[in-house]
């Protein structure tokens, strides 16, 4: 199985449809969207285009979702103040449907991919859609942000790859 993980699109529907274009090329079969596919400056062409690729494709939110479905609620999103013009703009753009939609995602999926077991897609950790790691954090601080995890590894945009089992040892 071919797989892609895409994270960080932030409704940059140009640099997506560009990422599409190789991930047909390279004829995947899986798709991980990781997340914070909004906000940003085209989110309902964005999210259409993603929800027309011709391949299996599995959705987690991240940062960005949870900011705008908290505009779309009525409740303020806990973000920075510079932050907030952006979140209210992309979710005046968004429909009730769309809001259904990001509401549905989960934090994390995990995928069984051959050769390497079981593989967590989370935005950020499995605890918290803002939560970041470096291949510098300490170990004794990994274990419990991972705890209780069915994976080998991990896949986040801020680590790129974590092993796991490496950490489990």
């Amino acid at each position: 199985m071919r797989l892609a993980a895409i994270y960080n699109i932030h409704g940059n529907l140009p640099a997506l449809e560009a990422v599409l274009r190789e991930i047909r090329e390279l004829k995947v079969d899986q798709v991980v969207v990781g997340g914070d596919i909004v906000p940003g400056p085209m989110p309902r062409e964005t999210l259409s285009c993603l929800l027309d690729i011709d391949a299996a494709v599995k959705f987690i939110y991240g940062n960005g979702e949870v900011a705008v479905l908290e505009e779309m609620a009525g409740r303020k999103p806990s973000v920075p103040p510079q932050y907030l013009p952006i979140i209210s703009w992309t979710a005046q753009q968004l429909q009730p449907e769309d809001h259904k939609l990001l509401a549905a995602w989960s934090n994390r999926v995990t995928v069984q991919i051959h050769g390497l077991g079981h593989v967590l897609f989370c935005h950020a950790t499995p605890r918290n859609e803002n939560e970041i790691f470096t291949r510098l954090t300490p170990e004794n601080r990994l274990l419990p942000v991972f705890a209780g995890v069915n994976a080998q590894n991990s896949v986040t945009p801020s680590s790129a790859w974590f092993s796991l089992a490496d950490k489990a040892r």
